[in-house]
């Protein structure tokens, strides 16, 4: 099987999560077009966001469904029109900002998108298509009808993550061969936690089953310099996390960074 291009990139990638929601620098600013061009400048060329739809069918860069937590207004994104969300301010400081402004800002960047609402599927692949990104989007959800609904819109042009039912098959199929046969051979990626409660779902048998049936592995989300040197030793395909700087020093001291690095001061 032939990796879409998508993940054609150096492994193991390194996903600014949210733009890296917890470095320093930019903490309470989650996927804001401040926090990704963090990510950017240190180098980051993945960046892994939400997308929500407002009632007037605009796409936005946003995790939750109600603007409560992150910014310094109420309600709920499917509910408001974009004109009302631009009032919002993440962290009292950054507007909340729609897909397209960071398709516009990143134009090298590729995006790991979770479709996070049922009315994001079909706004999503039509701003696929409209922009003809096909190579730039690896798409996952936590919902089996919402992923089913988005392949099926895109008829396999955009490469998709598996969803929960589709990871469970990996783990309970007694073969990589055989867990690629029950998924179809949709998924391209399997984007699993570490851990969920007392079991270790990134284990190095789930790794090489992956692995065996062609697909990659990427553990979310990974703040920890040990944690993520364990994973790595494991044989992960990439590894998502909002500390950005933690992240891209275990990856530099491994020689393993193959972010964009800045070029030095003075050149043109």
């Amino acid at each position: 099987m032939t990796a879409p291009r998508y993940l054609d990139s150096p492994r193991p990638l390194a996903f600014a999560h949210r733009g890296g929601a917890y470095h320093p620098e930019i903490e309470g600013l989650e996927n804001t077009l401040a926090a990704f061009t963090h990510a950017v400048d240190l180098g980051y060329t993945y960046l892994e966001t939400d997308v929500h739809v407002t009632r007037d069918g605009v796409l936005l860069a946003f995790h939750d469904t109600v603007l409560d937590r992150v910014t310094d207004r109420t309600g709920s994104i499917a509910d408001s029109t974009y004109a009302e969300v631009q009032h919002a301010l993440i962290g009292g400081a950054e507007p909340v900002p729609t897909l397209a402004a960071l398709f516009d800002a990143f134009p090298q960047a590729r995006f790991n998108i979770d479709l996070k609402s049922e009315g994001s599927v079909e706004a999503l692949a039509a701003f696929i298509e409209e922009r003809e990104a096909w190579d730039r989007v690896l798409i996952g959800s936590f919902s089996a009808r919402r992923m089913e609904a988005f392949r099926r819109r895109t008829q396999g042009r955009v490469a998709t993550s598996a969803h929960p039912l589709e990871v469970v098959a990996f783990v309970l199929s007694p073969s990589g061969r055989l867990a690629r046969l029950l998924t179809r051979g949709r998924p391209v990626a399997l984007q699993i936690p570490h851990r969920q409660g007392p079991l270790t779902v990134a284990s190095g048998w789930l790794v090489r089953r992956a692995h065996a049936a062609g697909i990659q592995v990427h553990v979310w989300t990974i703040d920890d310099p040990i944690e993520m040197n364990t994973l790595l030793d494991r044989g992960v395909d990439g590894i998502m996390t909002d500390r950005t700087d933690i992240l891209r020093d275990v990856l530099r001291a491994r020689g393993q960074w193959h972010g964009i690095e800045p070029a030095p001061e003075g050149d043109s």
